[in-house]
């Protein structure tokens, strides 16, 4: 059976944030709320908990996994980022968009694209996301929580206890979420390409 926790979604207890870290420090998974959805995470170097999240999202080695960073500078330990992709990010987060870019040798060759050797990396302005990021202090591995054949992410965390309690660790309940995902914007060729619009403004990247 996982924990349950049910946290405030604009004032994050800090006790319940201290204690979903330290699960997730010690190899556990994680569902959690973020601004477009629920996601579901563990830490970078947790090899058996990616697994365990691969058999329950269903994907396979070739999925585009995202890091949820704190901020900025995070975020160039694990990713190229260049002059141009670098403005563009730090106009554009914290906000609901996931940047593809190419990753660093910080970041364990399973989480990357085995073919373009790329990353996803996210910088979010939930509350409850920037609190566990601060308690954790490092990146979350994460990915949208969409179950079966669904198009969208889980957003209504009871549904999701009585799918996943046997299977996950912990699960936060930060209320009900939108469930439409983030905007993709793909930085890894020397170029910007809007993969997937979502819940982002696209418009920031079309004139390039």
């Amino acid at each position: 059976m996982s924990q349950y926790f049910s946290v405030h979604s604009e004032t994050p207890q800090k006790r319940l944030i201290q204690q979903a870290a330290d699960i997730i420090l010690q190899g556990g998974v994680v569902v959690y709320p973020t601004d477009s959805g629920y996601a579901i995470g563990c830490r970078i170097g947790e090899k058996n908990a990616m697994e365990r999240i691969c058999r329950i999202r269903n994907i396979d080695k070739d999925h585009n996994f995202t890091l949820m960073c704190r901020d900025l500078s995070e975020l160039s330990t694990y990713a190229r980022v260049d002059n141009q992709a670098f403005r563009l990010l730090k106009n554009n987060t914290p906000g609901a968009y996931t940047f593809i870019l190419k990753g660093t040798k910080e970041v364990p060759k399973r989480l990357l694209n085995p073919k373009r050797k790329t990353i996803g990396i996210r910088v979010s302005d939930d509350p409850i996301v920037m609190a566990l990021l601060e308690a954790l202090g490092e990146p979350l591995m994460s990915t949208s929580l969409i179950l079966d054949d669904n198009d969208f992410a889980e957003s209504d965390p009871h549904e999701i206890r009585e799918r996943l309690e046997r299977q996950v660790d912990l699960i936060i309940d930060g209320d009900h979420r939108g469930e439409e995902q983030t905007t993709v914007i793909d930085l890894a060729d020397d170029e910007v390409r809007v993969a997937r619009p979502g819940a982002g403004d696209i418009s920031p990247f079309v004139d390039y």
